[in-house]
């Protein structure tokens, strides 16, 4: 990769945060999905033996998930308007 005469050799600390923050913007959903797989993985229930998770804590932790989820897309939000804002203002 060759640097172009002129051309800074680092990005801005700005720049550079608000591009790592879109890229977990765009990171967040298929993380949120692979999560919501974890249940997948969970022993397969076998009556006799009971060792099966129940339904009411695999249905709270799918709902964790999906809260969880929400409040960091909010809060990622936030921090992209907040960025976005000073851009324009300065």
């Amino acid at each position: 990769m060759s640097k172009l005469p002129g051309s800074p050799l680092f990005l801005e600390r700005r720049s550079y945060r608000f591009r790592r923050m879109m890229d977990a913007v765009r990171l967040l959903p298929l993380l949120v999905l692979g999560f919501w797989m974890v249940p997948l993985l969970w022993p397969v229930p076998d009556p006799s033996a009971g060792d099966a998770v129940p339904m009411s804590h695999a249905l709270r932790y799918v709902f964790g998930v999906w809260l969880a989820g929400i409040a960091c897309c909010f809060l990622l939000w936030r921090r992209t308007a907040r960025q976005i804002a000073q851009e324009t203002q300065g």
